[in-house]
């Protein structure tokens, strides 16, 4: 008896280097460094053809460690630049980094003891604060990088540095000369934890703070002439009034009314010092409930004849007038009259400058009461003041009613401390002398999504002068000289070009490093007066705001303006809003042409991510695996990547743990895909063994099809920034498309044919149009997996990467809509017999499909001679492809095509419809033992007693 004769080694069976594991703690570095040492970014971004693409880098803080909204943030950015990049673009983009401010500040003075801060001169801490800056920029960098991030990272932007300083100047200039920048008195947010003014950029708003609520009446003193009504009641009658400030009732200096609403004086039943109030009719029901007390309406008076009456303080000997306030003054709380500060809020300050009361703000840059408050200097307004002037009231018999009341209030983002209104010397941007032409501007610009059109026209139409000048010490200083002996600033064209001049080559270091003599320019040095130079350092929102002049339009190769600005959506309050704003005051149009922004990173429950709670997802983690490597595997960067791309960025974006396991599925699923398709091409090189397009099966020319659909949907979602379409399609074509239909079908072409037989370089030929196309189009996502599938490509290339082979390459001959429609109808009807053949392995019936024949009723007769042509009775028929075959499709050994339905009445496993009835059965001959398909055929050959007609001829390469 002679041994079975194997037929193992003739099968061809796939081979590649390319690792079915990503291993991408040790690949995806050795792909950095491929990109680095052939300089494919920086050749891309001179010698691709097409224009120029500017995505301007919103500088992340140089303070603390990356986290996984920076992830989010620049990787969204890279896919841009890779996208364009392979289209043909010169995408010129230079990462930046904003470096002034007190964050960095204020880590620098916590580092110290107590001794060695109180031996710090400004200059000292300078020179700390920008060491501390410049190391933490080095780790991001490093961070950035390694997500795989392209851009020109020996030459960022950083806001410390003199170019950068010396352009700042030169805008803060312009808007000087313009008119658009003044030095003014006026009540600002204050910060008495940071002690220094605040920009609205730099507040947050949280729920839950609690503040004392009163309500109180000051006693009226006078009525104007058009209010005689009141005279009746005076010596009785008080002004009520409500506040959650009780620590501004010493700086009051009026009330307000609204001139449009009705005022009634009100007897009170009992339970407050006053018989009479003066309270907004609408409010008397309210008013009752509060007070506990029924309130008659004894006399009814216009708000704007009450303008000019008067009232005394209750705690300090003083009358003040009553006014007509703005739209501020309603009825949806309080008494519809509102205590008037003018040194302690935005509206009290404007209305007291239209009636000219002075400026009175008894709290100093700590929020500790000045002299001018009388019995309360030394209280501090956050903590003591409060309870005290609560007390006072009501020992003066002016306090009507004292409760908690929570809120949202303005915290100090940094310090997240609260802040108050305080007014002091500051300097501005006076947004009205061009807030229409930034109306306009905003106009112009194409924003994504489109309701950030809306956002940012209600802040700028709505915002105040914007308080550019903080009291810090690290940051870009204002520079002015203030005359000794009059006080007023000196700031002219001729000072600002010299200081521009000296930063440029010295830095803003020379603000502190020079005496006023050697700042000033030579005419003001001998002139009679004596200056001191400012101390006053610029809002960061300034500094940042400024990148359009010190990086776009200052380095040659970028544009100005640029394509785009892409950041979160606190960013149209933020960079966005102080970009806009300098280039429309200096230029007159936005500095942007497109402007993305993106939802924060949440955990899988939508909630916020913090180091309490213990959900943050650190991206440095992700990429290189936790402590401990099980609960925390390695994914590296694509599968982060990959993440990015999934979401609609458009709203907030969940991440965590279960979501990064489904990540690294799909990255997988992707991975074997393009494994197979490597591995099937290890003997073709498309340039001699590839089949014309017109000789092609009719499967393969629909497969071409489908690539022209799939890569088209694919180029609009990049066009259009969804990338959670190229998520979804990608995907969609790997597992749908290629692994369950087109390579399911392809394995016996790949394994059982000649290798040169045209059975399988037709197939080849589609493998290679797919996996070269595959790649091109995950580059920009998928960056470092395109890059090793290129880099595994068994056949000469143009290219030595992925990225200089340009965007997908299709032919418009491959759309045929007609085929595809048939193709369609055929893919519908193999499911329904897949579905049958599920039902015979679950039964036991058969083991691999290949064991069962399958039985095929189709009632649509067009459809019905369609699938007959495509079953010949003869597996090796010379007038055949052997590709378009039903048998090959089902993945099973025979197909029956039935004029009848009739013939499927008692098949055990069988499905009927009225369209379709599909049957399984044993399949006929004997198993052979190459290729495992059944034939009636086995044993014909006496060479080969063991194999089928097809592989004999394979063997013969004739098939």
């Amino acid at each position: 008896m002679t041994d079975t004769k194997s037929y193992k080694d003739t099968v061809l069976l796939p081979q590649t280097r390319f690792d079915m594991r990503a291993n991408a703690t040790k690949r995806e570095p050795e792909i950095q460094a491929f990109w680095a040492e052939n300089q494919i970014y920086e050749t891309l971004s001179v010698n691709n053809p097409g224009e120029v693409f500017v995505l301007h880098d919103g500088p992340p803080y140089a303070n603390g460690d990356l986290h996984i909204g920076h992830a989010l943030n620049k990787i969204l950015k890279d896919t841009i630049n890779k996208y364009q990049l392979l289209k043909g673009r010169r995408v010129r983009y230079v990462p930046g980094w904003d470096c002034h401010g007190l964050p960095i500040e204020l880590k620098v003075l916590q580092a110290m003891d107590a001794e060695a801060r109180e031996k710090l001169t400004p200059l000292k801490l300078r020179y700390k604060a920008k060491a501390f800056a410049l190391k933490t920029i080095e780790r991001q960098r490093e961070g950035f990088k390694r997500y795989g991030v392209w851009g020109d990272w020996d030459h960022p932007y950083m806001t410390l540095t003199p170019e950068y300083e010396a352009a700042q100047i030169e805008v803060f200039g312009q808007m000087y000369l313009k008119g658009y920048i003044y030095r003014g008195l006026k009540s600002v947010h204050w910060s008495p934890s940071s002690q220094t003014a605040l920009a609205e950029a730099e507040l947050e708003y949280p729920e839950g703070h609690t503040s004392p609520s009163i309500y109180a009446a000051f006693p009226m003193v006078s009525a104007s002439p058009d209010a005689r009504a009141l005279e009746p009641y005076l010596g009785e009658l008080g002004v009520a009034i409500w506040t959650t400030t009780p620590w501004t009732i010493p700086a009051n200096l009026g009330v307000a009314v609204n001139g449009d609403l009705t005022y009634a004086v009100v007897e009170v039943a009992s339970g407050t010092p006053f018989k009479y109030l003066i309270i907004a009719k609408d409010l008397c029901d309210r008013m009752s409930q509060v007070l506990g007390s029924e309130l008659t309406i004894k006399a009814e008076i216009k708000g704007a004849a009450l303008e000019h009456s008067t009232y005394r303080h209750p705690l300090f000997d003083r009358t003040s007038p009553i006014l007509i306030g703005g739209d501020y003054v309603t009825t949806e709380s309080g008494t519809g009259l509102v205590h008037t500060a003018p040194g302690h809020g935005d509206e009290d300050f404007k209305v007291g400058q239209r009636y000219g009361l002075p400026v009175l703000c008894p709290v100093d840059e700590k929020g500790d009461m000045t002299a001018e408050a009388g019995p309360f200097e030394g209280l501090n307004v956050l903590k003591d003041a409060n309870p005290a002037v609560i007390e006072a009231l009501e020992n003066a018999g002016s306090l009507l009613k004292h409760e908690p009341y929570v809120h949202k209030y303005p915290y100090d983002w940094r310090t997240k401390q609260p802040t108050i209104y305080r007014a002091t010397e500051q300097w501005f941007a006076s947004v009205e002398g061009f807030r229409d032409q930034a109306l306009k501007a905003i106009q112009e610009v194409q924003w994504i999504p489109a309701t950030g059109e809306n956002r940012i026209t209600a802040m700028v139409g709505d915002r105040s002068d914007w308080c550019i000048s903080r009291q810090r010490t690290w940051g870009m200083p204002i520079p002015v000289f203030y005359d000794e002996a009059t006080g007023e600033p000196l700031l002219n064209e001729e000072t600002l070009a010299h200081i521009k001049a000296i930063f440029a080559e010295q830095g803003s270091d020379a603000w502190w490093e020079l005496s006023e003599a050697e700042l000033l320019p030579e005419q003001y040095r001998h002139n009679g007066h004596t200056y001191r130079k400012g101390t006053d350092t610029m809002d960061v929102w300034f500094d940042s705001g400024s990148s359009w002049a010190a990086v776009a339009q200052q380095r040659g190769e970028l544009a100005y303006p640029v394509d785009m600005y892409l950041e979160g959506s606190d960013q149209h309050r933020g960079w966005f809003q102080s970009s806009l704003l300098t280039s429309v005051a200096v230029n007159g149009h936005a500095p942007y042409k497109t402007v993305l922004t993106h939802g924060f990173a949440l955990d899988e429950q939508g909630r916020k991510m913090s180091k309490s709670i213990g959900n943050v997802v650190d991206p440095n983690i992700v990429i290189n695996g936790g402590k401990n490597q099980k609960t925390e595997p390695p994914y590296g960067a694509d599968v982060l990547r990959l993440w990015v791309s999934s979401v609609d960025y458009s709203s907030d974006v969940p991440l965590g743990g279960n979501i990064l396991k489904q990540m690294a599925d799909v990255y997988r699923k992707i991975r074997n895909t393009a494994r197979f398709l490597l591995g099937n091409l290890h003997d073709f090189d498309p340039a001699k063994d590839a089949v014309p397009y017109d000789q092609l099966p009719a499967l393969d020319r629909y497969m071409l099809h489908r690539m022209t659909e799939v890569f088209a949907d694919i180029t609009d979602a990049f066009e259009t920034y969804q990338f959670f379409r190229f998520f979804q399609t990608v995907q969609n074509f790997c597992a749908v498309d290629l692994s369950n239909f087109y390579l399911d079908a392809a394995k016996d072409r790949l394994y059982i044919s000649a290798a040169d037989s045209f059975r399988r370089r037709s197939c080849q030929t589609v493998l290679a149009i797919a996996i070269e196309n595959l790649a091109r189009s995950i580059a920009p996502v998928l960056s470092h997996m395109a890059e090793d599938i290129w880099q595994n490509l068994p056949y000469p290339t143009a290219h030595r990467s992925v990225f200089q082979a340009g965007w997908v390459q299709l032919d418009d001959q491959w759309q045929q809509p007609e085929l595809a429609e048939t193709w369609s109808q055929i893919r519908t009807v193999r499911q329904e017999v897949n579905r049958v053949l599920e039902q015979a392995r679950t039964a036991k019936d058969i083991g691999s499909s290949l064991e069962a024949k399958a039985l095929l009723y189709v009632a649509d007769a067009d459809l019905r001679q369609k699938l007959a042509a495509m079953n010949p009775g003869d597996a090796i028929a010379p007038d055949s492809n052997h590709v378009d075959e039903l048998r090959y499709l089902f993945l099973v050994s025979q197909v029956e095509v039935l004029d009848s339905p009739a013939a499927l009445v008692g098949v055990k496993c069988s499905s009927e419809s009225d369209a379709l009835g599909i049957g399984v059965v044993d399949a006929e001959g004997q198993k052979c033992d190459r290729c495992w398909n059944y034939s009636t055929h086995v044993g014909e050959s006496s060479a080969d007693p063991t194999i089928c007609d097809r592989c004999v001829e394979a063997l013969n390469h004739n098939f």
